[in-house]
Parts: structure tokens; sequence; C-alpha cells
């Protein structure tokens, strides 16, 4: 099991940037797949980008070429650099393992975007 804390949230007007961070602890961190979801109001939680142990990367076709996924196993941690962003960007965002499987989710990150 890895238990996440996210933290980095907050409120931004469109076109900023934000920079999320999750720090995950469990002795497996630095060998398994790492990811970003999002949950916007009414919606379902969606996969935003991912992160192997070896550090490939694959993003969702809405945040490719704005958001950069990228970790530090020394430290346990992932971290969501979120650049141009939309007031659709606005959402809980959480980290899990990757495919999530049956660990359980931490309180996420408020984001908010505003226009």
């Amino acid at each position: 099991q890895v238990q996440p804390v996210e933290s980095g949230g907050g409120l931004v007007q469109a076109g900023g940037s934000l920079r999320l961070s999750c720090a995950a602890s469990g002795n497996i961190f630095g060998i398994i797949s790492m990811a970003w979801y999002r949950q916007a109001p009414g919606s379902q939680r969606e996969l935003v980008a991912s992160i192997t142990s070896g550090g490939s990367t694959n993003y969702a076709y809405f945040v490719k070429g704005r958001f950069t996924i990228s970790r530090d196993n020394a430290k346990n941690t992932v971290y969501l650099q979120m650049n141009s962003l939309k007031p659709e960007d606005t959402a809980v965002y959480y980290c899990n393992v990757y495919p999530v499987g049956i660990n359980s989710w931490g309180q996420g990150t408020q984001v908010i975007v505003s226009s």
C-alpha cells in the first residue's frame, strides 16, 4: 500500500501556473508507477498523467503540452507542474499508484482556475 498526501493546490487565474506535490509513504514507491488524477464537480475521476519508476511519462490529451509530471524517488514524491491553466482544469487533483487497483485515495488538493 502507498498512502499519498497531496498539496500545492489553490486559486489561480487562467493562464497561470501551479505546482502540485504528492508525498507518498510506503517502501515500494521507487519501483511502481504513479499518476495524477482529477475530479471536477459532477464528473468522474479521470487520469491526467502517469510516470513509471524509470521516469517515462504519458499525458491525457487535454493536458499535453501544458502539464509536466515528474518524480523524486529519493523523496518519495511526485510532482505535477501545471502551466497555461484553463478554467476547465478546475478540479480536485489526486495522486495515486498507476493503475490504482485497490490502493486507497488521499484527500486530494483543490485547484480553481478563474477566467
